[in-house]
């Protein structure tokens, strides 16, 4: 007897208790049943109901002839049996599925109902099926496979990081979209850093790993996406020079990247979605409103997976700090672009900033390097060859070097002054000859901030743009990308075919007239 027979075998000797030990009378047993039968109870599984009187009675008997185990219920004799469909039937769709693994149970009854003018109900056929040991699984040419839920013993053993998109910020009156780059401990689920930015690039991940390792030191493993941006070789070259393994999640499998993914999903609920109802944040107010929802909200909160919150789990299970040499570490993200030392100024221009170089490097081509994440300041100056030649200062053309006499020298054979001026000429030649297209796209000929002020004026709000909340601001956003050609005009058409005065509809009838179709 299994245990939930026998809880129902107890069930039944304490509702029969008192005639089981004798407490009443063989003459009273018929009476006592009757009583019984008409008082609900509540059954082991739940139920609550009356006793049946014949029931009553069977277990009765059952009990005084075969004891405690009589009370055992009695398994069908077909149990396993098909009853409504053939054994035959069942037979042939086990053949069927054993010759052919793949085949689905529509390909099956196919097969059935050619043959025997029936069919067999999904349900019951994979019943069937599985008995006989004739599923993918059991026949063992299923692909899917096996997991294992991440986890490590300690802190910083394996971090997880990825991109995420999120809210839309204000940026120089103009509505952009942000994207979240976070990196997630795998023991503790403490995020060791999450930032929003402008875009998603390996300039981003640089900046992200870079404050990840200056406040907590460096992971024994790097877990990411497998998109290019993770197969840089400044990444690699420095996850190898703090001794980091760098992991990249398998091509077309997202499954891998889960926790990660489950915290991007926590985010949007309890803290993207609190942000897109209120009023539209700049970058900075965003990141600053996310840092405090980590350090009160997330970290002290109770996580499902580990029981504890993030912030205690990170602290017991840290054990060591691996200090990262942040110079060492930022040489790897070091960015070089090639030069030409400007022959009148000597200096290099890098992102519209000049810097000044040796005198004697005037002419010469040279591989500038430089940190994007530094206070632009000073560059370093190397040969194409790789060697060392100084550092650039930042400096203003209007303000030049003092004046050195020139040494006294004797009249060279050759001119040149001639063979500078003719490089120059080719210089000047080769700078003009190209097209920066950047300079010719057409800009807008009205900006987004006015066309989002008409509409609000026209909804009735007195304080305009500031009226609009960060969603309305988000869809009008959207809309405005979708045709360069949008006027005053067309949005006060839109405003007058509105079925209702507000922006969900006045950006639905905006969709219908670039669409052309009013």
């Amino acid at each position: 007897m299994d245990k939930e027979q026998e809880k129902w075998a107890i069930f039944w000797c304490d509702l029969l208790k008192p005639l089981i030990f004798g407490e009443i009378d063989e003459q009273a047993t018929n009476r006592f049943l009757k009583t019984l039968a008409q008082e609900p109870i509540r059954f082991p599984d739940g139920h609550i109901k009356k006793p049946s009187l014949s029931t009553l009675r069977r277990k009765l008997n059952r009990y005084r002839k075969d004891g405690f185990d009589g009370l055992e219920r009695q398994k069908r004799s077909d149990r396993g049996k098909p009853r409504g469909v053939g054994p035959e039937i069942i037979a042939t769709a086990i053949e069927l599925k054993k010759e052919q693994p793949y085949r689905s149970h529509k390909a099956i009854n196919r097969f059935l109902q050619s043959t025997y003018a029936t069919s067999v109900p999904r349900a019951t056929l994979y019943r069937h099926l599985k008995a006989a040991g004739a599923t993918r699984i059991k026949l063992g040419v299923s692909k899917m496979k096996v997991r294992k839920r991440w986890t490590r013993e300690h802190t910083n053993d394996l971090w997880v990081g990825d991109f995420e998109e999120g809210p839309y910020v204000i940026e120089k009156n103009d509505v952009v979209p942000t994207c979240l780059s976070a990196f997630i401990d795998c023991h503790s689920r403490f995020v060791v850093e999450a930032r929003y930015y402008f875009r998603q690039n390996l300039d981003v991940l640089i900046d992200s790993l870079i404050r990840a390792w200056s406040n907590h030191g460096a992971s024994l493993e790097l877990y990411l996406d497998n998109a290019k941006v993770y197969h840089a070789n400044g990444l690699k070259a420095a996850c190898y020079r703090l001794n980091t393994r760098l992991l990249h999640r398998p091509p077309r499998d997202p499954a891998p990247g889960g926790l990660i993914e489950r915290f991007f999903q926590t985010a949007q609920h309890q803290f993207e979605a609190e942000v897109r109802a209120g009023d539209l944040l700049s970058l900075e107010q965003l990141n600053r409103a996310l840092s405090a929802w980590l350090a009160v909200g997330y970290h002290k909160d109770i996580h499902s997976e580990t029981g504890q919150s993030p912030e205690d789990r990170y602290r017991q299970g840290l054990t060591i700090i691996r200090q990262v040499d942040m110079s060492r570490a930022i040489e790897s993200f070091m960015q070089a672009v090639p030069r030409t030392v400007n022959r009148t100024f000597s200096d290099v221009q890098v992102n519209k900033r000049f810097y000044r170089v040796d005198p004697k490097l005037r002419g010469d081509k040279v591989a500038v390097r430089f940190d994007p994440f530094s206070t632009w300041d000073k560059v370093q100056i190397h040969s194409l060859g790789g060697q060392y030649l100084g550092a650039g200062l930042l400096h203003q053309r209007q303000t030049g070097l003092p004046a050195v006499p020139d040494p006294q020298r004797k009249r060279p054979e050759h001119s040149y002054t001639n063979l500078l001026i003719q490089q120059h000429k080719q210089e000047l030649a080769e700078k003009t000859g190209g097209i920066d297209y950047r300079k010719i796209v057409e800009r807008r000929r009205w900006p987004f901030h006015q066309f989002a002020s008409t509409v609000a004026q026209l909804l009735g709000f007195k304080a305009g743009l500031t009226d609009l909340c960060s969603g309305d601001l988000e869809a009008l956003k959207k809309v405005y990308n979708q045709c360069a050609t949008i006027d005053r005009q067309m949005v006060k058409t839109a405003f007058e075919n509105a079925r209702q005065p507000s922006v969900l509809y006045i950006v639905a009838e905006l969709k219908q007239l670039i669409k052309g179709d009013r």
